[in-house]
């Protein structure tokens, strides 16, 4: 199968001459179903990646989300996803692939089945797009059967948790705001929220590295919209870190459709089930969630549809439950562990598309741009993020109390800050210079080398332990720091002895 614009994103750094040779068809890929006879047409209309496609014989129409194949003047495959009926003999599809040299006019094939990905083992560490072709260099993914990418959400019973008397959880990640104040748990969906250059994916990244590391469970990446640059690096530093056998991608990046950008989602889902499936506990790593809303967006206006106040899609709620929903652990099988990055536009928290996604979150992490400026990474937000595993029942008396302290502090010293920079800290009483000292170490502290940026921050990663971090913050706040100087807390892994 021909290579597309972009196929070669994610590829061995050393393979010059296979992005130099862009290989071609032999023979048109569309032989195996000109030779069917059936599900014939034509090209009426092609609109960027909106294409009009003609049928002459009503059974020959195909339906919604089913895959019409064409070709390019050039015998390359573009796969086309019915989008509309527009009349008894037209569809309007959507493509999947680039539309370039795309002709009108040019015979089009219905295979009357909607997108299915090669499912099976085989898929760990290996890459696809959307439509589960091979992005990695490595060959055909050869597996024993294919499934479609859109299912319906699986049902479970409400009362799941309560039925099997399970205490959830909690998944130790070794970065310290997580583990203290946004505490992950099996089966949770996390959201890492932020504007544009907050660290979104650096820290999705270190989640990745010290779970899979940490976690003998299975992990699937989603790259949604996002740099080809960024998908290039995860590709050779999970394969240095030897982490690639444990790990599918797939990808539907910058450069691609809108289509693609829409469905590649679904195919992160349909691989993280099969894992389920298995039995297997699963990280379903999404980045980034905001770019599937985009890819929406531009399908529905491409389709011409009336757009909502704010100009996104009049489907957005139900297309972000769809996929949200589908998210699930099920009884008798696996847990889905998601986190979610999600791009915040212009800083709007108000946006409808990150409104739309929080309701489907147990917890938030905020970043904060203010805290990008001071250095101060991974720049979260303490209180403006939320999380609702954080809990005695779930962390344990001692966890939760030193949580609320912290947080305690972190809104005292937001109000004392801005009197700070008026009057200075020695006008203030004794008890609040204590408490603006020890928020400041705390936030310091809270401060962490990763691994994943050891190249441009020149500090080696740190891994704290759950134990340790609590063990430190305790420390903190009870005042056996209260000698030391705020900046002997930052960037450093477990707290300093004394």
């Amino acid at each position: 199968m021909g290579e597309q614009q972009g196929q070669e994103n994610i590829q061995p750094q050393n393979s010059q001459s296979a992005r130099a040779e862009e290989p071609t068809f032999k023979e048109s890929p569309l032989s195996e179903l000109s030779k069917l006879g059936r599900g014939i047409g034509k090209i009426v209309c092609v609109q960027g990646p909106v294409v009009d496609i003609s049928f002459d014989n009503p059974d020959d129409i195909p339906a919604l989300y089913d895959v019409i194949h064409s070709e390019t003047f050039d015998k390359k495959l573009v796969k086309l996803q019915c989008a509309e009926h527009l009349t008894q003999k037209l569809v309007r599809c959507v493509s999947i692939q680039d539309t370039l040299n795309l002709q009108k006019g040019s015979i089009c094939y219905n295979t009357f089945q909607p997108i299915a990905i090669p499912i099976g083992d085989s898929c760990f560490g290996r890459v696809m797009d959307a439509t589960g072709r091979p992005l990695d260099n490595g060959g055909p993914i050869v597996t024993e059967r294919s499934v479609p990418i859109r299912r319906y959400p699986r049902q479970v019973p409400f009362d799941l948790k309560r039925k099997k008397g399970e205490k959830p959880e909690v998944l130790e990640t070794g970065m310290k705001y997580f583990d203290i104040l946004f505490p992950l748990v099996k089966g949770s969906k996390t959201g890492i929220l932020g504007g544009a250059g907050c660290g979104k994916t650096v820290v999705i990244l270190e989640l990745i590295n010290n779970i899979v590391k940490a976690h003998d469970g299975a992990c699937v990446f989603t790259g949604i919209g996002e740099r080809i640059r960024e998908g290039n690096e995860l590709f050779h530093e999970l394969g240095d870190n030897k982490l690639l056998n444990r790990v599918m991608m797939t990808f539907g990046q910058m450069d691609q459709p809108p289509g693609a950008r829409a469905e590649v989602v679904n195919t992160g889902i349909t691989l993280a089930e099969y894992l389920q499936d298995q039995n297997k506990d699963v990280l379903l790593f999404m980045d980034n969630i905001f770019r599937f809303i985009q890819g929406g967006q531009e399908v529905s206006t491409l389709l011409g549809r009336v757009p909502a106040e704010t100009g996104y899609q009049p489907t957005l709620a139900s297309e972000v439950s769809y996929i949200q929903e589908r998210i699930r652990s099920v009884d008798g099988g696996g847990s889905v562990t998601a986190l979610q990055a999600v791009y915040v536009p212009a800083d709007d928290m108000t946006d409808p598309a990150v409104v739309a996604i929080f309701s489907y979150l147990d917890g938030t992490v905020v970043l904060s741009r203010d805290l990008v400026q001071k250095g101060m990474y991974p720049a979260i937000d303490p209180l403006m993020s939320s999380c609702g595993n954080l809990d005695p029942n779930i962390v344990g008396r001692r966890h939760f109390d030193v949580a609320q302290n912290m947080i305690q502090h972190f809104n005292k010293y937001n109000g004392l800050k801005r009197i700070v920079a008026v009057i200075g800290i020695e006008e203030l009483n004794k008890e609040d210079r204590l408490i603006y000292s020890r928020a400041q170490k705390l936030l310091n502290f809270m401060t962490q080398p990763f691994t994943v940026s050891e190249v441009f921050t020149g500090k080696k990663g740190e891994y704290v332990p759950i134990e340790d971090n609590i063990d430190g913050c305790s420390r903190i706040l009870s005042g056996d720091y209260d000698k030391v100087k705020p900046e002997d807390f930052y960037m450093i892994g477990k707290a300093p002895k004394i």
